[in-house]
């Protein structure tokens, strides 16, 4: 029952209905909200102070049209609230599935039509027995203010839809209906205008101008990569195929979640053959590896534990933001072997120590560090090429995980495909093409464009294209929705 229909309710009495003076004169004296409401919007105050502005108020003092539907009406105003379907319109019908539970209707005509033409709404807690469908001394209740089910018709009541949150230009209006004012909060509506292109330029002149459809996603993607998670968050960059742009990737997804959250980001080199990842970023001012934190984990777990002293062993970049754990790559395999134990414990620094971890992995798939990346992972990423080789490596791997079931399945119809056009020669075309053969296997698959700083040597974000650096801020904004 709404609060509406229980200030009707209370007037009722030995089933009869209230006339609409009735019911305002007894929610005044109540103290309901909704009848001071309904009072003001008719132009007065109860002790007939004119507040407000109602259907028939003066024309040349009465609020546009555009103020009454957004509720913006001048400071000292009440906002105008049109009368609902009252019991004196004509065409008042039965309940139907959509209609609110404040819309009246009028009962065929029989053993329960009211006496008074006037009422239009049925009290929720009244029962009958004459109702179609109830056996002979049966009492059915109504069901919030609706008839029975089979009453009225043979077709069954439909629940009605799920309704909408409140938009924030009708909070002003709830606000006032708990407390008997009106708020002077007012919902955030104003609209930073245009920073960059021409529209930008007028803008720092003193022209004010909206930004564009291009501007206003970008500043979703960047608020979207901005955001602090309910703890830390940790994405691997996989792909059995070697060469498949996964430490670029990383490199990449690592500076944009660093440069604009403004939280510790680390890139994680999880490679035993040979990873590249220390190659392709600055180096610090020592050569600390993966393999030389490994023995003080313990001592970096402890309680008294400073996070200053993880820089002797991360690579901090200093123009990205980021740090970078590498890997050993001047030695085999063999001699960097990391358990899953070892996996555990380096983890376990990682999140205490940073919001957020891009692991990047090698290419066996089998190893105990890659399987174990598996099991601490939040978002799975699937770096790929225009290349046919690297994409059907990629969709092999998705497809496996999905096989295996359980939280693998879920990591792998939650994956992020991002394809980089590696080759000059390449056209976005091509790109489009194999993001389009992920569409059944990932939740997203989004293009990257060919870009000339991403082929070798070190990679930075400032360096790469306009063009680039606005992908690869959607490719993180489509992983931060799985975070």
């Amino acid at each position: 029952m709404t609060e509406r229909d229980s200030a009707w309710s209370a007037d009722s009495t030995n089933d009869t209905f209230p006339t609409r003076a009735s019911r305002r004169r007894q929610s005044l004296l109540e103290g309901e909200p909704e009848a001071r409401w309904e009072t003001l919007s008719a132009g007065e105050e109860p002790d007939g102070t004119p507040v407000a502005y109602g259907p028939d108020a003066e024309p040349d003092h009465a609020p546009s049209i555009a103020a009454r539907l957004t509720g913006t009406v001048p400071y000292g105003t009440v906002p105008y609230e049109p009368e609902p379907f009252g019991p004196e319109l004509s065409d008042a019908r039965p309940f139907e599935s959509g209609f609110s539970d404040t819309r009246p209707f009028e009962p065929e005509p029989g053993p329960f039509e009211p006496e008074s033409a006037e009422a239009g709404f049925i009290e929720p807690e009244s029962t009958d027995t004459d109702l179609p469908g109830a056996e002979p001394g049966e009492s059915r209740p109504l069901e919030h203010g609706r008839p029975p089910r089979g009453a009225f018709g043979s077709e069954p009541v439909s629940e009605l839809p799920p309704q909408p949150a409140d938009p924030p230009a009708t909070r002003q209006r709830a606000s006032a209906a708990r407390t008997g004012r009106r708020s002077f909060l007012t919902p955030d509506t104003a609209v930073v205008p245009a920073e960059t292109g021409l529209r930008g330029a007028l803008t720092r002149i003193g022209v004010r101008i909206p930004p564009s459809a291009a501007e206003l996603t970008v500043r979703a993607h960047t608020r979207a990569v901005s955001q602090h998670w309910p703890g830390p968050r940790t994405i691997a960059v996989v792909n059995g195929k070697g060469g498949a742009n996964k430490t670029p990737t990383t490199v990449m997804l690592a500076a944009v979640f660093a440069r604009n959250g403004g939280g510790p980001v680390l890139a994680w080199d999880n490679n035993e053959t040979r990873g590249t990842l220390g190659w392709r970023t600055e180096q610090g001012p020592h050569e600390a590896t993966v393999l030389d934190l490994l023995p003080q984990t313990g001592a970096l777990l402890a309680p008294s534990a400073q996070s200053a002293l993880l820089a002797r062993y991360v690579h901090h970049q200093t123009e990205d933001k980021y740090d970078v754990l590498r890997s050993k790559p001047d030695v085999l395999a063999s001699e960097q072997k990391v358990t899953s134990r070892d996996f555990d414990a380096l983890h376990e620094v990682a999140s205490k120590y940073f919001r957020l971890n891009v692991v990047d992995s090698g290419n066996d798939e089998t190893a105990e560090r890659w399987l174990r990346m598996l099991h601490h992972t939040h978002q799975l990423v699937i770096a790929t090429t225009t290349l046919e080789e690297h994409a059907e490596a990629g969709a092999l791997l998705l497809e496996a995980l999905r096989a295996r079931g359980g939280d693998y399945e879920q990591l792998s119809r939650n994956a992020v495909v991002i394809v980089s056009q590696s080759d000059k020669n390449g056209t976005a075309t091509q790109a489009q093409a194999i993001a389009a053969g992920f569409t059944e296997l990932a939740r997203s698959a989004v293009t990257i464009p060919f870009d000339p700083a991403l082929l070798k040597g070190r990679i930075r974000y400032g360096s790469l294209r306009p063009a680039t650096q606005r992908a690869w801020l959607a490719a993180a904004a489509a992983v931060a929705e799985g975070l």
